[in-house]
């Protein structure tokens, strides 16, 4: 099992992918996006968390908890905040820099709730 290193905190849409692609995934791809920006797209196995929530003391979704995280928001300016907090709150959790934007340029899939083709918005 691959262990984040407390020094890292932000990490390539390509280690994304490493980390939480694999039978089994080393780490869960958390998004903190808000729900009408998961709706519209995001990455297939991704557990979704709105960082608003996570602000306010909501725990993370059940396929989260107890696993190392690979946080991601669009940009990734909402993902290092998530990724700061969880860590704060005893998690291993690091963030995508460049966020669904640079995942989507990467041409990595994006998908939308119905699991059709997605976009980030």
């Amino acid at each position: 099992m691959f262990v984040f290193r407390k020094s890292e905190r932000r990490v390539s849409v390509d280690e994304a992918r490493t980390r939480t692609g694999g039978e089994p995934p080393e780490a869960v791809l958390l998004d903190v996006r808000e729900r009408p920006e998961w709706k519209s797209g995001h990455a297939p196995d991704a557990v979704h968390a709105p960082l608003t929530g996570l602000a306010a003391g909501a725990s993370l979704p059940a396929g989260a908890r107890g696993r190392p995280l690979v946080v991601i928001c669009r940009s990734g300016h909402r993902s290092r905040q998530a990724a700061k907090l969880l860590a704060e709150r005893g998690a291993e959790a690091v963030d995508v820099k460049g966020g669904m934007n640079a995942w989507a340029a990467a041409g990595y899939p994006v998908v939308d709730e119905r699991g059709n083709s997605g976009s980030i918005a």
